[in-house]
């Protein structure tokens, strides 16, 4: 059966493969994971510091900020595009409501549907997310040129894709090699359709 959305597939050579960790040798606080959750976990810390002033914490300043960005959303939809879960959006959601930066309306075309309007406040305090979040991003990154943030962004972004992959194709049973949808040409750095 045909599907609509197209199978991202990266064509690698055996040996051209790099394997970065192995079991035996593998140490946490070494590991590309273990630091990129460190640095998340700063960022955030600093993010919410931040916006205490707005009595914001992060699982409420990043949907509201999405909401700003958004012309009309569900709580669905929010909780989708942020790759929350949903139970935690309303969570979310209804401190933001509690606070007065949200409001939940009916849609008039289908009763069922819930969507979600920021309010004057919610748009003012909203709007404060891009200059926070610049400056801690810009003092995580003090020292780095340019290019090694650019660098560092399309990392990442490969680092994405990979992952993307392997919920499609998970990792096979032949030790630590991945399937190969699940790797980029690393000469090419390129995602090659099937």
């Amino acid at each position: 059966m045909p599907s609509d959305s197209p199978v991202v597939s990266v064509v690698v050579p055996d040996d051209e493969r790099t394997y970065f960790y192995k079991p035996h040798e593998y140490t946490p606080t070494e590991s590309a994971g273990f630091l990129m959750r460190r640095v998340l976990s700063s960022i955030l810390q600093q993010a919410d510091a931040q916006l205490e002033v707005h009595g914001l914490t992060y699982v409420q300043w990043l949907p509201l900020y999405k909401l700003m960005l958004c012309a009309e959303t569900t709580n669905a939809q929010l909780a989708k595009d942020l790759g929350m879960d949903p139970a935690s959006v309303t969570r979310a959601l209804d401190r933001i409501e509690a606070k007065g930066l949200l409001r939940r309306e009916r849609s008039t075309s289908d009763r069922r549907v819930v969507h979600l309007v920021l309010t004057d406040e919610g748009r003012r305090i909203a709007a404060d997310v891009p200059r926070v979040l610049s400056r801690v991003l810009n003092c995580h990154l003090a020292g780095f040129s340019h290019e090694e943030c650019q660098m560092l962004v399309t990392m990442l972004q490969r680092m994405i894709v990979n992952g993307d992959a392997m919920r499609t194709r998970p990792l096979t049973d032949e030790g630590m090699k991945p399937a190969p949808d699940c790797l980029i040409h690393p000469a090419t750095h390129r995602v090659a359709p099937r």
